[in-house]
């Protein structure tokens, strides 16, 4: 059975992020996930939490610039030791509130000159995270991210995740697998998820275009949770998607859904 999450940094968001720990609550999400949760003391956060009866199951290190348009933290060689740092302040709040996984987003390069050296500072710092939160039982996953929404990203496919993680070879580190990005890069995602579900530690959708909720485009969301429910993975499968209007109205996908109580 599907165990769906609400990422709070995208749904909900009619309201303050204190307060969409219960909306999700309310609407059936019994797990939630924030994509940068810095605003909220650790302490905040676990408070809402133990009030709701929910889980955190995933949080992004911070990724400086990359949201702004920049190329991030991940890559940058010359960001090492603040890449270092923003994994300090994500234990901080994983001691506390032991998420599933944390997600290091790769970043842009936008000098193809530099390409290979920023890769490599890419690994050195997945690595690190890993061994930051695997003693702790917790999941360090990656992500690739289309480059139409964010052109010069360096990881945007799946075999480009699964050569990283087989080089790698860290037992704490797997795919964080997101749907909307791989129907943008024309990837078969169906075919992926069956083939190396037990690589992959999180998996993401919304619809595309538009990264609108299910049934605002073009995907089979039929077939992409069945795919998922067939396979091997166990983990959890969030919602990251921006509402077409209000949030409670977006949610047919997941009262319709095989595991709507999730």
């Amino acid at each position: 059975m599907l165990r769906f999450s609400a990422n709070l940094s995208l749904l909900f968001t009619e309201a303050e992020l204190p307060r969409r720990f219960g909306l999700a609550k309310t609407h059936g999400f019994d797990a939630v996930e924030i994509q940068f949760p810095y605003s909220l003391e650790p302490a905040a956060i676990e408070e809402q939490l133990s009030e709701h009866k929910q889980k955190l199951v995933l949080l992004n290190i911070a990724a400086d610039d990359l949201m702004q348009g920049g190329e991030g933290l991940a890559c940058v060689p010359e960001k090492q030791s603040r890449f270092r740092q923003a994994v300090k302040e994500a234990l901080r709040y994983a001691e506390r509130l032991q998420p599933a996984a944390i997600n290091v987003l790769p970043g842009r390069c936008f000098d193809r000159r530099r390409e290979p050296a920023y890769l490599d500072t890419f690994k050195q710092n997945l690595l690190y995270a890993a061994a930051t939160f695997f003693p702790l039982g917790i999941k360090t996953v990656f992500e690739a991210i289309n480059t139409h929404d964010m052109p010069g990203f360096i990881i945007h496919n799946g075999e480009q995740m699964l050569a990283i993680r087989r080089e790698l070879d860290h037992p704490g580190i797997f795919l964080q697998y997101d749907i909307y990005h791989m129907e943008r890069m024309a990837e078969n995602y169906i075919e992926f998820i069956g083939r190396h579900a037990g690589l992959i530690g999180h998996v993401q959708f919304a619809d595309c275009p538009g990264r609108g909720q299910p049934g605002t485009g073009r995907i089979d969301f039929g077939g992409v949770f069945a795919a998922i429910e067939n396979s091997a993975y166990s983990g959890w499968v969030g919602a990251e998607y921006r509402p077409v209007g209000a949030t409670e109205d977006s949610l047919d996908w997941f009262g319709h859904s095989s595991s709507s109580a999730a």
